[in-house]
Parts: structure tokens; C-alpha cells; sequence
């Protein structure tokens, strides 16, 4: 079997204790199934279920009222996400057309 190489130093020279990975060289210990998990969980998926990544494009499904402001972005208004920050109430960090930078979150939001 296999052992990926250590997340911290990049060494080969990992071993199994138990459920840990252990890396000599730096002594980092981790698990490969709450890693697993923790991955799953990070990832933001759009109204259709699709997964989002940086870069991606993508559009409003729904008016969205700015807070703080009397403005409005409407249904099919484009946006490029820059960064995705999972685990809060607003998931996508994006650059809006006819805008400036927003937090948007990504159940009204679909990949263009």
C-alpha cells in the first residue's frame, strides 16, 4: 500500500500508526479520513448542484437587493468568483459586472 507523501515537508518517508500518518522528518501527525471529510465538506456547490471553483463564472438566479443600498442586481447579471471561503454564511468572493466586489452566497448563484 501506498502512503501519500507528508502534507508539511513533502517527505516519502510516511508510516501508519493505527489511523494516523506519521512523517519522521517533521513529525506531523494527521488523518487521511477526517482529511477526506474536511475536503467534502469545503466543497460550494451552486443552485444546480454543480461544483464551484475560483475563477468560475457565474450568474444570479433571483433580484438580489445590496445591503445598505437601494441598488439592485438582477436575474442574469454575470460575476467572476475570486475566492471561495466555505463554512460561512456567504460562500463566494466574487467580482460582479455593473458592481464591485461581493459577498454572495451560492444557492442563488449558478455556474455560467
Amino acid at each position: 500500500m501506498s502512503l501519500p507523501a507528508c502534507p508539511s515537508c513533502n517527505s516519502d518517508y510516511v508510516y501508519q500508526d493505527q489511523s494516523l500518518l506519521i512523517c519522521p522528518e517533521c513529525g506531523y501527525e494527521w488523518s487521511p479520513v477526517e482529511e477526506a471529510l474536511e475536503a467534502e465538506l469545503n466543497k460550494v456547490k451552486d443552485s444546480n448542484g454543480t461544483e464551484l471553483a475560483e475563477g468560475d463564472k457565474v450568474t444570479f438566479i433571483k433580484d438580489l437587493k445590496i445591503k445598505a443600498s437601494s441598488q439592485v442586481l438582477k436575474i442574469g447579471t454575470k460575476a467572476v468568483i475570486r475566492r471561495i471561503v466555505a463554512g460561512k454564511d456567504h460562500q463566494l468572493d466574487c467580482k460582479v459586472d455593473g458592481a464591485s466586489d461581493m459577498m454572495i452566497t451560492a444557492k442563488f448563484v449558478k455556474k455560467a
